[in-house]
C-alpha cells in the first residue's frame, strides 16, 4: 500500500496482478488510479465511449473483500480491463461505435466478457473505435475522433483505436480489441504496446459485432508480451455457442517466455516484407532482427509465390461479407452511418459472387504456401505496417518517392496476410521513428501456435525497453 496514483498506473498488468496477489496493493486502489488517469486525460483522447466508474468501484470493492478472505478468482483478479465497444456486456450500452446501436444494452455478455470476469478482471470502460470495426482511423462520426498518446494531432490507427490509445495512455492495463483485417495489430504498432491477432478460431467471437465473419477475431493488447500472455491464457479456448471456434488444446501462455530463442528459426520474404516502406520504419525492424540473431535466432529467406495479392482478396472479402450484414440497416437507416462506412458499405454491395468466391479460393491458395514454407522456419517476422501514424483526417499517405497513396489499402500491406491464412501475429514496439512516432514489427505464426510468438515477442523485450516508454500526456 502507499504507492501513488502515478506510480500503480505505471505498473504492467503482470506487476499489477502480482502485488494485488500478495495483498501489498489493493483492487480499489488500481481501479480509483486508473479512474483518475481517465479523467485526466481522455478529454483529449476520446479514447472511451463508455466509463464505468461507480460499478468498478463497485467490483473493486468485493474484489478487495475476497482477497482479504484468500479468495482469489484468477490472473486478472483485481485488474482494471477496458472493452472495445463492439464486444457485448450484459445491461450495458454496446454500440459498436455507431448511432445505430447507441442506445443497444446487450442482455448476456459475450463469452470473452464473461471469461474475463471470471479470471477477475474489473471492466472500466467501453472503448471508442472505428464505426461497426469498418475502418483505420477510428475517426469516428459519433463519438469523436481517437487521438494518438504520442502526439494528439495525429490518428490512432483502427479500428481498435480507442483500445490502443487507453492502453499506451495507462488509463487501463489492458484491453480488448478485434481484428479482422488488422484492427488489433494496427493499432498497438501505431501506439506502441503490444497485440495480439490469435489463430481464427482460437477465441470466441459469440457476442462481438461482426465485421467480415470469416476473418473476425478478439484479442488483448496490453504494455508487454508477458501482459499479453496472461490476458489471452483466461479468453482462449472452445466455445459451444460458436461454431466457428475450434477444439484445441489451450496452455499456459505464461509459462515459456523466458526460454529465449536459441535456433529459433525466423522466416522473411525479401520482395515483399522490405518493399515499399517507410525508411525509419525499415530501419527500425531490421534492427529488431539483427538483436534476435544476436539472442541465438536464425534468418530463413522463404519465397511464397503468390503474396503479392493479398490486398486485393482482402478488401473484396472484407467489403463483401460486412455489406451482407448490413443489408437492412443500409436500407433502412442510411443516414445514420458516417459517411466513409456508408460509402464502404455500398461498394461491397456492388461486387460479384465471382469476386468473392475468386478472393476464397486465393485465400486457401496462400494458406497452404504458408503452411508448407512453416516446415522451414517457426515464425515469420515483418513489419506490422509501412509507415507511421499520420495526422488526423487525413486519407492518404506517402510511403515512398513522394507518392500519394490511399491509406485503406496501404495500412493493410502486412497485416492482409495473417488475416486471410487464418494465422496467429504479435505486434511487438521495435523502435520510434524521427518524430517520437512509435514502429512496430509484426511476429507471424503456425495455427494455434501463439506460445511461440509469445516466445520470441518476450525474448525482444527482455533486451530492449521500447515497449517500457510512455507518453507525455
Amino acid at each position: 500500500m502507499g504507492r501513488t496514483s502515478a506510480e500503480l498506473i505505471d505498473l504492467t498488468l503482470a506487476q499489477a496482478a502480482r502485488l494485488v496477489k500478495d495483498r501489498q496493493v489493493s483492487p480499489v486502489e488500481l481501479v480509483d488510479a486508473a479512474l483518475e488517469r481517465i479523467a485526466a486525460v481522455d478529454h483529449r483522447l476520446k479514447a472511451y465511449i463508455s466509463v464505468f466508474a461507480d460499478e468498478a468501484r463497485q467490483v473493486a470493492k468485493a474484489a478487495e473483500i475476497m482477497t482479504a478472505a484468500g479468495h482469489d478468482l484468477g490472473p486478472l483478479h483485481g485488474i482494471p480491463i477496458a472493452l472495445k465497444d463492439n464486444v457485448a456486456t450484459k445491461g450495458t450500452r454496446t454500440t459498436a461505435g455507431s448511432k445505430i446501436l447507441s442506445d443497444w444494452k446487450p442482455q448476456r455478455d459475450a463469452t470473452i466478457s464473461t471469461r474475463l470476469r471470471q479470471a477477475g478482471a474489473i471492466f472500466v470502460g467501453k472503448l471508442n473505435m472505428h464505426e461497426f470495426a469498418w475502418g483505420g482511423t477510428s475517426d469516428n462520426p459519433h463519438y469523436g475522433a481517437v487521438r494518438n498518446p504520442w502526439n494528439t494531432e495525429h490518428f490512432p490507427a483502427g479500428s481498435s483505436g480507442g483500445s490502443g490509445a487507453a492502453v499506451a495512455a495507462r488509463t487501463c492495463y489492458g484491453a480488448i480489441g478485434t481484428d479482422t483485417g488488422g484492427s488489433i495489430r494496427l493499432p498497438s504498432a501505431i501506439n506502441g504496446i503490444v497485440g495480439l491477432r490469435p489463430t481464427y478460431g482460437r477465441v470466441s467471437n459469440h457476442g462481438i459485432i461482426p465485421l467480415a465473419w470469416s476473418m473476425d477475431t478478439a484479442g488483448p493488447m496490453t504494455r508487454t508480451v508477458e501482459d499479453c500472455a496472461t490476458m489471452f491464457g483466461t479468453m482462449a479456448g472452445y466455445d459451444p455457442n460458436d461454431p466457428t471456434t475450434a477444439r484445441a488444446a489451450t496452455c499456459d501462455y505464461t509459462a515459456g517466455l523466458d526460454q529465449g530463442v536459441q535456433g529459433l528459426r525466423i522466416g522473411i520474404i525479401p520482395g515483399y516484407f522490405f518493399h515499399h516502406l517507410q525508411p525509419p520504419v525499415l530501419a527500425a525492424v531490421k534492427q529488431a532482427l539483427d538483436t534476435l540473431v544476436g539472442l541465438g535466432a536464425q534468418i530463413v529467406e522463404v519465397d511464397i509465390e503468390n503474396i503479392h495479392g493479398n490486398i486485393s482478396a482482402q478488401l473484396t472479402i472484407e467489403s463483401a461479407e460486412p455489406s451482407n450484414y448490413h443489408q437492412r440497416w443500409l436500407r433502412e437507416r442510411p443516414d445514420d452511418y458516417g459517411a466513409d462506412v456508408r460509402g464502404l458499405l455500398e461498394i461491397g454491395e456492388m461486387l460479384l459472387a465471382t469476386h468473392y468466391l475468386q478472393a476464397q479460393r486465393y485465400r486457401t491458395l496462400l494458406r497452404n504456401e504458408f503452411l508448407d514454407a512453416f516446415r522451414k522456419v517457426d515464425v515469420f517476422i515483418c513489419p506490422t505496417l509501412p509507415f507511421t501514424a499520420t495526422k488526423v483526417g487525413e486519407m492518404t499517405v506517402v510511403i515512398e518517392n513522394g507518392v500519394v497513396e490511399d491509406m485503406l489499402s496501404a495500412i493493410m500491406q502486412y497485416t492482409g496476410v495473417p488475416s486471410l491464412t487464418g494465422l496467429p501475429s504479435l505486434n511487438v514496439p521495435c523502435g520510434f521513428d524521427p518524430n517520437g512516432l512509435p514502429i512496430g514489427m509484426q511476429i507471424i505464426g503456425r495455427p494455434f501456435d501463439e506460445a511461440t510468438l509469445f516466445r520470441a515477442g518476450a525474448a525482444y523485450q527482455s533486451v530492449t525497453d521500447f515497449h517500457g516508454r510512455a507518453p507525455k500526456l
